[in-house]
């Protein structure tokens, strides 16, 4: 490997480890907001999505440009592919905080409606364990992090399903709730697609790491 290209995909690492840095802040701030009515924080979410969006930018040209002038090939192309992957998985993380922060300054007007403890306490922190282990799992190539991840997924999901089944039920028992249930169900889908995208990094940490695709299995 050429000192350049060396040098290249060093500041490439660096880059796509602040952008995780950028979005992992988003997304707290944004359970934050919703989790304790705090609307103000929104307006942080809202300015750092135009960041998160020019970073997200910078990198994809990086990564061209470095595949124009280097033709890198084997584990130097196999690690730019993968930050390709993971730059857009981290966008759409971004856009997902978006999401949640203006649901949080909706239902920051209405007064609470009871919610599964699952979803105001364990599945928020799974959120963030999970965003969390997957850049752990990239800035360390550890696969064990990265599967840990993956296995968190199935919790995330079942945690989802009982939401609309318990607000459903909540609904028809009392109509008067229905924009907040639906406030909350819409939240609740943004924090498990969230879940999704990280599990996406963390099978592309594993792809890296040994070449192995592991998507749409059922185990990893």
């Amino acid at each position: 490997m050429s000192r350049h290209l060396q040098r290249d995909l060093d500041q490439l690492k660096k880059d796509i480890l602040l952008l995780g840095s950028m979005v992992e802040k988003s997304i707290n701030n944004a359970v934050l907001a919703f989790h304790d009515r705090r609307p103000e924080l929104c307006e942080v979410v809202f300015s750092d999505e135009l960041l998160i969006n020019d970073k997200e930018v910078e990198i994809e040209q990086e990564c061209l440009k470095i595949l124009a002038l280097h033709q890198p090939v084997a584990v130097d192309l196999r690690f730019i592919v993968v930050v390709l992957k993971v730059n857009n998985d981290l966008e759409r993380i971004g856009d997902f905080a978006v999401n949640i922060a203006k649901r949080a300054i909706y239902l920051s007007s209405k007064s609470p409606i009871a919610c599964p403890k699952d979803f105001s306490h364990g599945m928020f922190q799974r959120i963030q364990t999970m965003v969390r282990g997957s850049l752990d799992a990239l800035v360390k190539l550890d696969v064990e992090f990265a599967r840990n991840v993956i296995a968190m997924d199935n919790e995330v999901d079942r945690v989802n399903r009982q939401m609309y089944v318990e607000l459903q039920a909540l609904m028809m028992e009392d109509p008067s709730t229905v924009d907040r249930a639906i406030g909350l169900l819409s939240t609740s889908r943004y924090l498990e697609r969230i879940a999704d995208l990280a599990t996406n990094i963390a099978e592309e940490v594993i792809f890296m790491v040994e070449g192995e695709v592991v998507r749409h299995k059922e185990e990893v």
